[in-house]
C-alpha cells in the first residue's frame, strides 16, 4: 500500500502542493514573531501572551465556526481566510521593515491571525473529506497533510534561523506573505463538487447545542477531545518556552532557536510518516495512548537535559509523540463523526487543541517566569503522564487488563 496513495486525487494533490509551500512561510513567521517578541522584551510572559492572543479566538469561536461552516460553502470560506492571512503577514512585514516595533500592534495582528484561523482551520479540516474520491484514502490524506505541516516545521525554522541572522524578521514575514500566492492558485485550480448545505430552520445557537449534544451522546469522540484539551492546557504549551531554552538555558541566538524548532519538526515529520504508513483498521485509541506517553517522557528528558545534543534529541521525541497523538485523534474523529456533524465535531477538536493552548501558554509562560523553565517543563511531563492515566481509567474499568493489552500486544493477540 503506497504511502502517497491519496496524492492520486486531483484536488488533494493541489491542496497538498499549496499547503506544502505556504506552511514553510507560516513556520518562518512563527519563529520570527517569537524571536522578535523575546528579543524586544526578554519576557517569557509576553511571549506567552502573544501566543495566547493568536490562539484564544479558537477557544471562543471554534464551536460557532463549526456551525457556521456546516451552513455555508467550505471552499469559499477557505479562500477568504487564506486571503485574510496573506494580508496579515503583509502588514507585519511592512511594520517591521519600517522599524515600527510596537508591541500593541504586534498583539493586535496576532489576535487578527487568531480570529481568521478560527474559521480557516475548521473549514480546511472539514473540507478534507471532499478532496479525496475514495474515502478509504482519507486517513492517508490526513497523515500526508500532517507530513506537509511538519516537513514545513523542519524546513521553515531552519530557513528562518538563517534569514533572521542575515536579514531580519521583516524578510521572514514577507516570504510568508508571498507563499500564500501558491495556496490561492492551487485553490483556484480545484474541481470540487460540493453539495449545497441544507438550509436549517433552527438558529445557529440551536445548531451549536445540537453539536454539543451529539458529542455528549458519543463518549468515544468526546473522551478523546477532553484528553486533548487537558494536554493542550497543561502539556503542549512547552512549545512556547523553546526560545527561552535557546537563549537563556543554552545561551544561544536565533539560529539556536531554529535548531529547537527544526528538531521538533523532524520528530513530528517522523510521526506523520508513521501515521501515513498505517493500514486501515489500526487501533487509533491505543496509538493515542502510547504516543501521549512518549510525549510526556520526552518532556521530562528535555527538562533535565544538561547538553544541547540531549535537549535537541528530547525535543525531537516530543515532536514524535505530539504529532502521532494529534493525528490519531484527528483521524478517529474524521472517520467516526457523522457527515452532518463533522464540522461541528472538528470545531470542538480545534477548540480543545488550538483554543486551550493559548490559555496554557499564558499560564506556563507566567510560571516559567517565576519558577524557571526547567522546573515548569518537568511538571508538564508529569501532568502528561497523569492525563494518560485518567484517560485509560475512564476508557476501561479494568485498568490493569487494558495496560496489559497495550504493553504486551503480542501476548494479547496470542491469548485472543
Amino acid at each position: 500500500m503506497s504511502i502517497f496513495r491519496s496524492l492520486k486525487h486531483h484536488n488533494f494533490r493541489l491542496h497538498f502542493t499549496g499547503q506544502a509551500i505556504s506552511l514553510i512561510g507560516t513556520w518562518m513567521q512563527r519563529v520570527a514573531i517569537s524571536w522578535l517578541v523575546y528579543r524586544l522584551t526578554e519576557s517569557a510572559f509576553l511571549l506567552g501572551l502573544v501566543t495566547f492572543l493568536s490562539m484564544i479566538p479558537s477557544l471562543v469561536l471554534s464551536p460557532f465556526a463549526g456551525s457556521f461552516i456546516d451552513r455555508h460553502n467550505k471552499f469559499r470560506i477557505v479562500m477568504v481566510t487564506q486571503v485574510g492571512l496573506m494580508i496579515q503577514a503583509g502588514v507585519l512585514a511592512a511594520m517591521v521593515w519600517l522599524n515600527y516595533y510596537n508591541m500593541i500592534w504586534i498583539a493586535v495582528l496576532s489576535l487578527a491571525q487568531g480570529l481568521i484561523n478560527a474559521f480557516d482551520t475548521t473549514a480546511r479540516q472539514s473540507l478534507m473529506g471532499d478532496l479525496v474520491d475514495n474515502k478509504e484514502d482519507l486517513p492517508n490524506a490526513i497523515a500526508l497533510n500532517s507530513s506537509a505541516f511538519n516537513a514545513a516545521r523542519l524546513v521553515g525554522p531552519a530557513l528562518a534561523g538563517i534569514i533572521l541572522s542575515s536579514f531580519g524578521e521583516d524578510i521572514c514575514f514577507l516570504i510568508n506573505f508571498l507563499s500564500f500566492i501558491a495556496v490561492i492558485c492551487c485553490l483556484s485550480m480545484m474541481k470540487l463538487k460540493l453539495s449545497t448545505p441544507s438550509a436549517s430552520g433552527a438558529d445557529i445557537w440551536t445548531d451549536l447545542r445540537k453539536g454539543y449534544e451529539y458529542l455528549k451522546e458519543s463518549p468515544d469522540l468526546s473522551s478523546l477531545i477532553v484528553m486533548l484539551a487537558a494536554s493542550s492546557l497543561l502539556v503542549i504549551p512547552y512549545t512556547t518556552l523553546l526560545p527561552v531554552f535557546a537563549k537563556d538555558v543554552f545561551h544561544g541566538d536565533a539560529t539556536t532557536f531554529s535548531w529547537f524548532e527544526s528538531a521538533a519538526g523532524l520528530g513530528a515529520l517522523g510521526g506523520a510518516i508513521y501515521m501515513a504508513m498505517l493500514r486501515p483498521g489500526k487501533d487509533l485509541v491505543k496509538i493515542t495512548v502510547m504516543s501521549s506517553i512518549v510525549f510526556a517522557v520526552a518532556l521530562l528528558g528535555l527538562a533535565i537535559s544538561s547538553s544541547m545534543f540531549m535537549a535537541l534529541l528530547a525535543t525531537a521525541a516530543t515532536g514524535v509523540g505530539l504529532m502521532i497523538q494529534n493525528s490519531a485523534i484527528n483521524t478517529y474523529l474524521q472517520t467516526h463523526a457523522s457527515s452532518e456533524m463533522k464540522a461541528r465535531t472538528l470545531s470542538y477538536y480545534i477548540m480543545s487543541y488550538q483554543g486551550m493552548l493559548p490559555v496554557g501558554s499564558l499560564v506556563i509562560g507566567y510560571l516559567a517566569h517565576i519558577f524557571g523553565v526547567n522546573m515548569v517543563v518537568f511538571a508538564e511531563g508529569i501532568m502528561g503522564i497523569l492525563i494518560v492515566l485518567v484517560f485509560v481509567m475512564h476508557q476501561k474499568g479494568n485498568t490493569h487488563a487494558y495496560w496489559m493489552k497495550i504493553l504486551h500486544p503480542m501476548r494479547s493477540k496470542h491469548v485472543e
